[in-house]
């Protein structure tokens, strides 16, 4: 089997926002490795944006309390709850919107900090190329 039809097949059995963390984390790693300030607070800011939006709303947690702390459960793992699955369009989404955010503000500023407003642009313009290339 050739690496390409590999990976497609890896592609095909992962969750879409498993797809798309893995791309936007070997994106990171390489603009960390070439000192892109700017790829890099893009790509961290795309990451956080899906880790957010896979929280649950309402989780709830089964497990016997401790008794000796307000709150805590007993047992390894007890705590944890299953993250929300989003889709390619969520994730997609959540791009867009961390985009227009960026050109929004830009837009905000350019007049008195037309530096920031750069930074924002090019910010934007990582995140746009992202989306064409996942």
């Amino acid at each position: 089997m050739c690496k390409c039809a590999r990976s497609r097949l890896v592609s095909a059995l992962m969750s879409q926002a498993t797809v798309w963390r893995a791309t936007l984390r070997d994106e990171l790693l390489a603009a960390r490795k070439d000192r892109d300030a700017t790829r890099v607070s893009a790509l961290r800011s795309a990451l956080s944006a899906i880790d957010n939006a896979e929280t649950p709303d309402d989780a709830r947690v089964d497990a016997p309390s401790s008794g000796k702390i307000a709150n805590a459960v007993v047992g390894l793992g007890a705590a944890e709850v299953s993250r929300r699955e989003l889709s390619d369009e969520q994730i997609r989404e959540l791009v867009q919107s961390e985009i227009d955010e960026r050109l929004d503000a830009a837009r905000e500023i350019d007049g008195n900090h037309a530096e920031r407003a750069a930074s924002l642009r090019a910010e934007a313009a990582v995140l746009t190329d992202l989306l064409g290339d996942v």
